[in-house]
């Protein structure tokens, strides 16, 4: 009698079913090792992207940086000015072509964030102007204009290009900046709150021009013509813009006008204001607080130590005695932003100036002196002139002057390209 073992012809059935499921298990494993592993990738890549885009912004800060310090040395009367920013030590730049200007990167050597290269191409950092649709002109920004954006009138509109590279991530960051526009509240092209005894052969133009007003316009020709003709190149009412007219001369008192000085504006002169109509301080110009003021013009300087006049000086008398004045001694000067001098200014032949001037002391001009913006005059005594000075008052030109030198940034567009 044969016996049957329950099963018997299922020997091994075990090592398959184990074999099977170890099988599974592998296979299981290996999908979650896969979807690790692209998980990894996945946020090795996404850590890339925004250190990449983290970078560009340096970028961006980098540009803003060599604008506030000029040394782009782009003109807005030039659309087609273009700086570019070279990841290289100075002496290695790239020669660049026509209306470009090289500048090796301001980053410690050694320690390139990777915002631009060491060569030409598109991921070099890259200052240029916002054209407008033509190309033919800078696009400005003036809160005051209809539209804000337009090429007439208001602070120049810098594109900046910035390509952050993080291994094979890359990010390019687009943005359109001006420096910060400050406010004016001027009443005339000159303002004083001393009597004004003798203009000499002075222009004065209250009508608001344009601040690519060419140097000397407006001067030119005068001294010797009491009849100047319509077709003049350089009468004062060339490169005026549409409103803002103020007065020519502005006065807390009496006016004199002596020589053959001549005034224009909304109306000509204004004078006998009164001293509560006058500012409280070089402040009031801008619409600042006495903080902010201080701050935005910096320290004091003493008058022999500027030798450049570029941009936002408080000169100071102190280092000098009291019967001593400030002198500028601006023979053959050409200058622009703003000067705040506390004391008396001297003006002689040949300066020329760009933007804003607000003397504490008084204010004399002798030989010819050119100015674009405006005068203000606390005084002491008397305001005389005894030259051929031109003073055409310009927003545009102050306005511009003090966003130039004032170090703050406005982004208007940010976009990723």
């Amino acid at each position: 009698m044969t016996t049957l073992r329950p099963g018997g012809d299922e020997r091994g059935i075990a090592l398959v079913i184990s074999m099977l499921i170890l099988l599974v298990m592998s296979l299981l494993g290996l999908v979650l090792m896969a979807g690790a592993s692209m998980n990894r990738s996945l946020a090795g890549n996404d850590q890339r992207m925004r250190q990449s885009l983290n970078v560009a912004e340096a970028g961006i800060g980098e540009a803003e940086a060599r604008i506030s310090n000029q040394d782009t040395q782009m003109d807005p009367a030039d659309p087609n000015d273009v700086c570019q920013i070279f990841n290289t030590p100075a002496g290695t730049v790239p020669v660049p072509g026509a209306d470009t200007i090289a500048l090796a990167t301001g980053q410690p050597a050694g320690s390139y964030l990777n915002y631009s290269t060491a060569w030409a191409g598109p991921n070099v950092l890259t200052i240029a102007w916002k054209k407008n649709p033509a190309g033919t002109a800078v696009m400005r920004y003036d809160p005051t204009h209809a539209p804000t954006m337009n090429d007439v009138s208001g602070s120049p509109v810098y594109t900046i290009t910035s390509t952050g590279r993080v291994g094979q991530a890359r990010r390019t960051v687009v943005a359109d900046v001006i420096q910060k526009p400050y406010q004016v509240l001027a009443k005339g092209a000159l303002v004083a709150a001393v009597p004004i005894d003798d203009l000499g052969n002075a222009v004065i133009c209250g009508y608001n021009h344009n601040s690519n007003t060419p140097y000397d316009d407006g001067r030119s020709g005068r001294e010797n013509s009491p009849v100047i003709p319509p077709n003049d190149p350089n009468y004062c009412h060339d490169n005026e813009l549409v409103g803002g007219a103020l007065s020519g001369v502005w006065s807390t008192d009496g006016i004199t006008n002596g020589g053959n000085a001549e005034a224009f504006g909304n109306p000509d002169y204004t004078q006998n204001q009164g001293q509560a109509a006058f500012y409280t301080g070089p402040w009031d110009c801008f619409g600042m607080s006495q903080a902010e003021f201080w701050g935005f013009v910096g320290a004091p300087r003493a008058p022999g130590s500027i030798t450049d006049w570029n941009g936002l000086y408080h000169v100071d008398n102190n280092a000098v005695t009291r019967d001593q004045s400030c002198s500028l001694n601006p023979s053959g000067i050409d200058g622009e932003g703003f000067l705040y001098v506390d004391g008396d200014l001297h003006l002689n032949s040949n300066f020329h100036y760009k933007g804003f001037i607000y003397v504490e002391g008084d204010f004399d001009i002798n030989g010819n002196a050119w100015v674009l913006g405006g005068i203000v005059v606390q005084g002491k005594t008397n305001i005389k002139s005894n030259g051929g000075m031109t003073l055409l008052y310009s927003e545009d030109a102050i306005t511009q002057m003090l966003s130039k030198y004032g170090g703050q940034f406005v982004t208007l567009n940010w976009r990723e390209k």
